[in-house]
Formats: C-alpha cells, sequence, structure tokens
C-alpha cells in the first residue's frame, strides 16, 4: 500500500475521479461540446469551511497542472466502451482553474463552477475530496489509516456474524468513497484492505483505484446528465425520457443503469416504458426510503412481464455495511442487488464527524436546472418558480 500521508497534493492523477464522470463527459464530448454549464458546491453540514480557502485554491491550482498519463489513457483504451476520438481528447484535456470562484464573503465557504459542461465536468469529485481532506487534516491531525482499518475491521466482523445464516454468495460491494473520503490514504488503506479481506468486495467507483489495483471499475451517470436535459429538450416533461434515451444512444450495450430520483421514483417509472425497461439493466437508489423503493422497482417490472431476477438494483444512498445487509436479506430473493458504499466506508474513523458536501450542477445554458429526488432535503434550486414548473411538469403539484 502506498502512504500518501505526507503527500500534500490531495489529488496526483485525473483518473482519481468517479466512473461516472468520464462516462458522462464522453457522452458530453459527443453529443453536447458546447453547452454551458453552472456547478455550485453546497455544504449541507454546520460548518463553516471559509478558513482553508487558501489551500482549497492552491489544491485546486494544482489539479490545473494534471494530465492523463499515457498509461492511464492505455488502461482506459481497454474498456470497450471509450471510443478513440475521446480518449484523443482527453490526451490533452486539461481543467481549468479560471473556471472555479472561490468566494468567503459571505458566512460559508462558496464555490461556483463555470464553463462549458465538457470543461468543467471532470471539477467535482476531485474539488469534493480536497475540500474534505483539507479539513479533516487540520481537524483530525492524529487520525491515521490504521484507526481507520481497526475500525473497518470491527464493522467486517460484525457484518459477518449478522450474515452468519445468509447466503452471501450474490452480495456484491463497491466502493463509492472518493468525494467524502477522510484523505486519499485512508481511501487506498480501505479499498486494499477489502481488496485482501472480503470477497463480497467486487470493485470501485474510482478510476485511479480500477487502473492501480486491477478492480473493476463501477459507475454510469448521475444526477447532472438528467438535470442538464431539462434544457435540452423541447418540453420539460420531456426531458427525463430524453436523457434516458440520448444514455442509450452513447452506450447501447454498457453502462445500463439509470439513477431513478432526479425528480423521484414515482416520476421516473411514469417515464421508465416497456423499450427503456428492457433496454437499461437495472436502476441505482439514491434517495428515499431503499425498501419501498426497490418494492416500487420489482412491482413495475412484473407489470411490464418482466422478471425482476433479470434486472439489477444498485443501492447508493448513505449505506453502511450493516444497512446493506438488511437491504440485501429483503431483496436477494427476487432481483439482483449491488451496493455502493462511500463516506461509511472511507471516512469512518473514531470521533471523526463526516462532512456532507456535494457540487450539483444548478444552470445550463444559462438557464436553471433542478433536482427534486425523494428526499426533500436532498433537492437544490434558488429558483421557486422553475421548481414549479418542474412539479408541474412531471405531476408532483398534488404528491
Amino acid at each position: 500500500m502506498n502512504n500518501n500521508r505526507h503527500n500534500n497534493r490531495v489529488i496526483d492523477s485525473l483518473l482519481d475521479t468517479d466512473a461516472y464522470k468520464l462516462h458522462m463527459q464522453q457522452a458530453v464530448f459527443h453529443q453536447y461540446p458546447g453547452v454551458e454549464a453552472v456547478a455550485e458546491f453546497h455544504c449541507r453540514s454546520e460548518e463553516d469551511l471559509r478558513p482553508y480557502a487558501a489551500e482549497i485554491r492552491a489544491q485546486i491550482d494544482h489539479i490545473a497542472t494534471l494530465s492523463f498519463t499515457q498509461g492511464e489513457l492505455d488502461f482506459l483504451s481497454t474498456l470497450t466502451f471509450f471510443h478513440a476520438d475521446y480518449l484523443a481528447f482527453l490526451k490533452d484535456f486539461k481543467l481549468k482553474a479560471n473556471d472555479v470562484d472561490v468566494d468567503v464573503s459571505g458566512d460559508q465557504l462558496a464555490i461556483t463552477i463555470r464553463g462549458t459542461w465538457l470543461d468543467i465536468i471532470l471539477w467535482e469529485v476531485p474539488l469534493l475530496a480536497i475540500i474534505c481532506e483539507t479539513r479533516c487534516k487540520h481537524l483530525y491531525p492524529q487520525a491515521t489509516a490504521a484507526i481507520a482499518i481497526e475500525q473497518l475491521k470491527t464493522k467486517i466482523d460484525r457484518f459477518y456474524h449478522d450474515a452468519k445464516d445468509c447466503d452471501l454468495s450474490q452480495f456484491a460491494l463497491v466502493d463509492f468513497g472518493t468525494r467524502r473520503r477522510f484523505s486519499k490514504d485512508v481511501h487506498h488503506h480501505v479499498v486494499d484492505y477489502l481488496k485482501d479481506n472480503m470477497p463480497e468486495f467486487k470493485g470501485t467507483s474510482n478510476y485511479y483505484l480500477a487502473y492501480t489495483r486491477g478492480l473493476t471499475p463501477v459507475g454510469t451517470q448521475a444526477h447532472e446528465w438528467f438535470q442538464a436535459h431539462q434544457q435540452l429538450s423541447g418540453e420539460l416533461a420531456d426531458s427525463q425520457q430524453l436523457a434516458l434515451n440520448r444514455w442509450l444512444q452513447e452506450y447501447p450495450h454498457d453502462l445500463g443503469i439509470a439513477l431513478t430520483d432526479c425528480i423521484n421514483m414515482d416520476a421516473f417509472l411514469r417515464d421508465f416504458d416497456q423499450r427503456l425497461s428492457e433496454r437499461f439493466i437495472g436502476l441505482r437508489h439514491d434517495s428515499g426510503d431503499p425498501i419501498s423503493w426497490g418494492e416500487k422497482a420489482i412491482a413495475h417490472y412484473q407489470a411490464l412481464d418482466i422478471d425482476p431476477k433479470t434486472k439489477s438494483l444498485v443501492f447508493s444512498d448513505s449505506l453502511t455495511l450493516d444497512k446493506a445487509l438488511v437491504i440485501y436479506k429483503h431483496f436477494n430473493d427476487n432481483v439482483n442487488v449491488s451496493f455502493g458504499i462511500g463516506t461509511q466506508l472511507t471516512c469512518d474513523l473514531p470521533g471523526v464527524k463526516t462532512l456532507n458536501v456535494v457540487l450539483k450542477l444548478t444552470e445550463c445554458e444559462g438557464r436553471p436546472v433542478a433536482k427534486i429526488s425523494d428526499e426533500p432535503g436532498k433537492s437544490i434550486c434558488r429558483d421557486e418558480n422553475y421548481l414549479d414548473q418542474l412539479r408541474t411538469a412531471f405531476q408532483l403539484v398534488n404528491e
């Protein structure tokens, strides 16, 4: 395992990001190369992050010096869904520090990213990782990867104890922990330990770790794919179906898990017709009650005469190993399930308070976009009139 504790650069590789960012960027490269977008940082925790602004800015400037290495590009070329023209684009790609505005004039750290969607889409994951690691370095200077591993061992022991009467042969755990990790060092140690000690560990959303550890990279699209299409479709009510169909246009045979909660599950299923339900291999849960969500998904497939056992449900909302086991026991006989666990793997150390931070698309082509989701607290939009339009378009007014 590499010890990066004394390396003051949080991000050393543009590949140190979630897989869905590259997957979406390729789709944007082919379909929307000139579209303008704005993304904004939000801290949902009651914690003042302004004291770290200068360090965060320095890390941003460092990232802007990075390029994809030839070895990294060669690795991506082994994945059949990446196209040669996109990989050629990545060879010369750099993030632009001038696209990122860091503002401390208010009562909380404010970060806004503006530019073409193609240029700014890769900022989200490394920027959040920088914010989290910078903050943790100051607040918990004595915390180490060894402490994180001891905590992880305790959780794994409890998991296996609680699963002693359960067939775990279909249990699939994936690391989703890049964005809110305690540190790069902790993240790497956790993934290495899982790889060596937990047969149920099947992959990572982090392309750098997939590349350097020989793991399966996992991820499809994020909320921003659906949000952007709210301003890329003729009618707002058609935006979700357009987003799904454009995804299939880019990836007709791969990356077939659809995210359901940009609006909410009911609105998603109204758009998820027979053809889309057959073409996509499954769905991802990211807000709301996981059991009721999964039951809705199964009922939807059954109503269309699709065997749920031919589909997959990916759960990824604030999961722990304990919660994942409960969900697995409930659904495993009826549908394929897997679990993406993030913060509770890579920022779970004794005495450490995790930070709830996000960076979300707020504008596309100069107009507002929004996420409503199955959990009201996760909604992000400054324009109440636009939210009303969105609710009306997706029949949420009386829900």
